[in-house]
């Protein structure tokens, strides 16, 4: 009963508000609009961070440059973070999305609504589908952004009054998250983590210069503030894209802030995972390697290449004469030295050895007995030196027994 009053008395206020479609914006939003320098008929643009829940609105001061003017909380958003793939799945879409006029309506079912524009060009590239996702009322969410109705009044506010000052269309960044180096580390291991790297440049390049950036589309992916060489060149979402470029201002601004982004984003995963913290650096070293080695390498393809051109002094230090390369045997061989007399000498030293020895070795035998236990067994008998046989004079009459003969 307490909560269908308090929903009595919600509707009650809402009914008191004769025409919605051309309710004026509150006096408070006027007044804060007014003082930071804003007319109410400024250009506007809105952005939505699915898991913050929040839906912000910007607005161009005098200076072209956006402040965000007030947020509101999401009542109610379906399924999960990421973006939508097809028809039914009950996903809020992500991305980049155009609001012309035509898209208003006043007549929701859902108090008063705009169309995001689901499925645009980036979205038809992938072969997504769906259809009726809006921006609504009633709190009531099958794949859409539902506000309360109180809040869509306003929203619906701010974009009649940006129409009616001249804006041809304005853009609603949907995002998973805010796209801080924090929250982008804690979602690192994500499947639709590319794509969210792909949204983050637009929301990097918002960041940095406080203006819309200029959304376009080509090779099935978004690209951001692109100043295309011939500027009849068009953009388009399965063609490759025109030769174009940031503009240098904004391209060197960037640069230096990715690289701020990329250190914290950096400590980010050190703080989520060391050991992913460890690759990354590792990465980075190796990144570091190639590159000096690929710069040595290339110093030294110079070196060779001045050399190559640059005949050597000591290019035909070691031909031999009359040799070429395709011929090796025209070098002659030196014969191998004659054999000298003292060598002859050396190599007939055992033939006469062994003759003087024969007849040596018979004296010795006939002048020493043999021994009972020789004949016995009949041993054989070693055989004497020859150098001691040589030693002592034939005929001595030593008749001492061979083995005593040393």
């Amino acid at each position: 009963m307490l909560m269908l009053t308090a929903l009595t008395g919600c509707q009650d206020a809402l009914d008191s508000v004769s025409d919605k479609v051309e309710h004026p914006l509150p006096a408070k939003l006027v007044n804060k609009m007014k003082a930071a320098d804003m007319s109410v008929r400024a250009p506007i643009m809105m952005r939505i961070f699915k898991e913050e829940g929040v839906l912000e609105v910007w607005k161009q001061k005098g200076n072209g440059r956006f402040d965000k003017v007030t947020e509101y909380e999401i009542c109610k958003w379906s399924g999960k973070i990421g973006p939508k793939f097809e028809e039914g799945d009950r996903q809020a879409p992500e991305g980049y999305y155009r609001i012309y006029p035509a898209q208003m309506n006043p007549k929701s079912s859902y108090y008063l609504s705009f169309n995001m524009g689901y499925p645009n060009s980036y979205d038809r590239s992938h072969g997504r589908t769906g259809s009726n996702l809006m921006v609504h009322g009633a709190c009531s969410s099958a794949g859409c952004y539902s506000m309360t109705d109180e809040q869509v009044l306003e929203i619906y506010g701010f974009a009649r009054e940006a129409f009616r000052g001249g804006q041809d269309y304005f853009t609603v960044a949907a995002y998973p998250f805010r796209m801080t180096p924090e929250n982008m580390a804690k979602h690192r291991n994500s499947e639709h983590f590319e794509f969210w790297k792909m949204l983050k440049i637009g929301y990097d390049q918002f960041e940095l210069t406080r203006r819309p950036p200029v959304v376009e589309v080509c090779n099935r992916e978004y690209v951001f503030n692109q100043v295309p060489e011939d500027p009849s060149a068009k953009f388009s979402a399965n063609s490759a894209c025109p030769p174009s470029e940031t503009p240098a201002s904004l391209a060197t601004a960037y640069s230096a802030y990715q690289s701020k982004w990329n250190e914290a984003f950096r400590k980010a995963v050190a703080k989520e995972s060391k050991e992913e913290a460890r690759e990354l650096e590792q990465e980075r070293k190796a990144e570091e390697a190639a590159a000096r080695q690929a710069e040595a390498e290339a110093q030294r393809q110079a070196r060779a290449e001045a050399a190559a051109n640059s005949p050597s002094p000591l290019g035909n230090l070691f031909s031999a004469p009359g040799a070429t390369r395709g011929n090796i045997q025209d070098i002659a061989v030196p014969a191998a030295p004659a054999q000298s007399a003292a060598d002859a000498t050396v190599q007939t030293q055992p033939a006469e050895t062994a003759a003087v020895q024969a007849p040596i070795e018979a004296q010795v035998q006939a002048q020493t007995p043999a021994t009972d236990a020789q004949v016995a067994t009949q041993a054989p008998v070693p055989t004497a030196s020859p150098m001691e046989t040589q030693a002592a004079p034939a005929g001595t009459g030593n008749n001492k027994p061979f083995w005593k003969v040393w």
